[in-house]
């Protein structure tokens, strides 16, 4: 693996919940070491301990109180429906968060659900279909291969993992010789965040960053067949769509032949990062001189990556989310406290950079509504 970015003190931890200032500055940290697997793609923190990390009920990722966010699930989920079939069927899905996507499937398309993930909160989830899902708070492993699913899905969850090939392996054994079982898996697109310099979208959780080649050559090394590649949201994710392989594959897909774009946008990446980083400390410099009210809108995953890699203390003071479970709570490693979007009427901030731009429009209506005008800054 040729290393091309490193970093230190890294929250192992994004989105746990911190309930004082003085723990979120003294969070545990880790490093990250980025390397690049020059014969098929694959890039991984290689330095990566999992020792460290916790993923419990206090882990807080969900996105569904977005409105941009549900109408992409809810399309998704009907996407996948309408393609194949799946109307009273078995659903599993690995790594379900609070099981909002798993819902909609079961709601949408009458189905019955099974979701795995150790952060599950069981008091989050009343509804109509909830005599339909269960839901399993641990990690999905080989002890959990008697549950069968006419569709597997896997969201937001591969880049967690760092022997990915071992749990591939696991789901293709779990699938067995069921040939009609579709594979739904949805991660992050490295090559964005390579051409954008996206440090942001680098936290310690990820471990693990895809392009559709790599992906791809991951999927049929494990047995299976990929049926398609596609993006979505707003080019941010990467979606494969697989079946089980019985011999050999047949002919790759156009999106796979990506190796010597990736080669070039890492060699990039790891000599212009430098400037960017320059550039935002003098942007937040400037804002500061100035006199400026300065917060961030996203306190998850990006907010801390933002804030620890530019080392931001005092030039912003509040991080604002919409989830109301973080209101209150502290960010980890800089210490901002998360506050509600009505806190913002008495902050009265004149910028707000937001973590990603797919809900500028979103925020920038919310803000309207409250009567702020600040000036928007998309990372």
């Amino acid at each position: 693996m040729d290393i091309f970015h490193e970093a230190g003190g890294i929250p192992v931890h994004s989105v746990q919940l911190l309930p004082t200032r003085k723990e979120a500055l003294g969070y545990p940290q880790g490093d990250v070491a980025l390397g690049f697997c020059h014969k098929c793609g694959f890039i991984a923190n290689v330095v990566y301990d999992p020792s460290l990390q916790d993923y419990s009920s206090e882990y807080e990722s969900t996105q569904a109180f977005s409105a941009t966010f549900n109408n992409f699930h809810q399309n998704l989920a009907n996407y996948l429906i309408d393609r194949y079939h799946l109307h009273n069927k078995d659903i599993i899905e690995i790594g379900c968060g609070q099981g909002e996507f798993l819902t909609l499937l079961c709601e949408f398309g009458n189905n019955r659900g099974v979701g795995f993930d150790p952060a599950y909160f069981s008091d989050r989830r009343k509804n109509q279909v909830s005599s339909r899902i269960v839901f399993i708070k641990d990690f999905y492993s080989e002890k959990y291969t008697d549950y069968q699913g006419d569709f597997i899905c896997c969201k937001m969850t591969l880049e967690h993992i760092p022997h990915t090939a071992d749990f591939v392996r696991t789901v293709r054994r779990t699938v067995g010789d069921r040939p009609d079982t579709i594979i739904f898996f949805q991660v992050p697109d490295v090559r964005r965040v390579l051409q954008e310099m996206a440090f942001w979208d680098i936290y310690y959780e990820h471990c693990s960053y895809f392009s559709f080649g790599s992906l791809t050559r991951l999927f049929r090394r494990c047995g299976f067949q990929v049926v398609d590649l596609w993006e979505g949201y707003n080019k941010q994710y990467l979606m494969l769509e697989a079946k089980p392989a019985f011999g050999e594959s047949p002919d790759t897909l156009p999106q796979e032949d990506d190796l010597d774009d990736l080669v070039r946008e890492v060699s990039f990446f790891r000599q212009n990062l430098p400037g960017k980083l320059d550039g935002w400390r003098q942007k937040l410099a400037e804002i500061k001189k100035a006199g400026k009210k300065c917060v961030i809108w996203g306190a998850s995953s990006k907010g801390v990556a933002f804030l620890t890699t530019l080392d931001v203390r005092d030039e912003i003071e509040y991080a604002v989310d919409i989830n109301p479970y973080k209101h209150g709570t502290f960010m980890a490693g800089t210490g901002q406290k998360i506050v509600s979007p009505e806190f913002l009427q008495k902050a009265l901030p004149d910028v707000v950079i937001v973590m990603n731009p797919v809900y500028c429009l979103e925020i920038q209506e919310d803000l309207e509504r409250r009567g702020l005008r600040p000036e928007l800054i998309p990372v």
